[in-house]
């Protein structure tokens, strides 16, 4: 897909790809009700309306929502789209369809609420889990019954703990997409943080990308 990503704006990769092919496997039609966080260039969005879905967009960038704005004028897709922190701007509203490829990179210890720029769409605390243990916490409030919530994060940035806060929240929770791939070049620079971590073993250099899938079932 063409799209246009102004300097600052996290350009869609691997992640980006795997969360919008969960997307096309979910039921959507012109009555779904579809909201994506942390929304970038507007890819996963766009997905979403490719499908039919309603859509509506958020990212706490100004430069994001711009680049997403153009996108869907370049494709002629309908998506509103409101600049805030995560579900802020959309507060009351519920929701058939959540997605989120929200920040996950494991950080040093004091950086994480210090990102600027394109960082922000990775910088995530010494565990990269800042933004992730806020999404899980307040994403299920918003599901309608039978809602969907689409979470991607690297393994990197534990897995096991985004399914049991999920569940939690009262989603019935899986894995829906696994991907194995080298490292990019921010988690390359940061190889040896993760090694001392204990994240990575020395000299691995793939990550696994995940989907986490919930379903809000009452």
């Amino acid at each position: 897909m063409l799209l246009i990503r102004p300097p600052g704006v996290y350009p869609p990769q691997g992640d980006t790809e795997l969360l919008a092919s969960c997307v096309h496997r979910e039921r959507l039609d012109g009555s779904s009700r579809v909201l994506d966080l942390c929304t970038g260039t507007g890819a996963v969005a766009l997905a979403a309306a490719r499908d039919g879905a309603s859509v509506t967009a958020v990212d706490l960038s100004v430069r994001a929502v711009l680049a997403a704005w153009l996108n869907t004028r370049l494709h002629r897709r309908r998506v509103r789209l409101r600049r805030g922190d995560l579900l802020a701007p959309v507060a009351g509203q519920l929701f058939d369809l959540i997605t989120a490829n929200p920040p996950y990179v494991p950080t040093r210890a004091g950086t994480g609420t210090t990102a600027r720029g394109a960082a922000l769409a990775w910088d995530a605390g010494p565990d990269g889990r800042l933004v992730l243990d806020r999404l899980c916490g307040a994403a299920p409030g918003r599901l309608a019954r039978g809602g969907v919530l689409l979470v991607v994060q690297s393994s990197l940035a534990d897995v096991p703990a985004t399914l049991a806060a999920l569940r939690r929240a009262g989603l019935r929770t899986a894995v829906a997409a696994r991907r194995r791939q080298p490292f990019g070049p921010v988690m390359t620079a940061r190889a040896g943080l993760f090694e001392r971590l204990g994240l990575i073993a020395p000299g691995e250099r793939e990550e696994e990308l995940v989907v986490v899938r919930g379903v809000r079932e009452h």
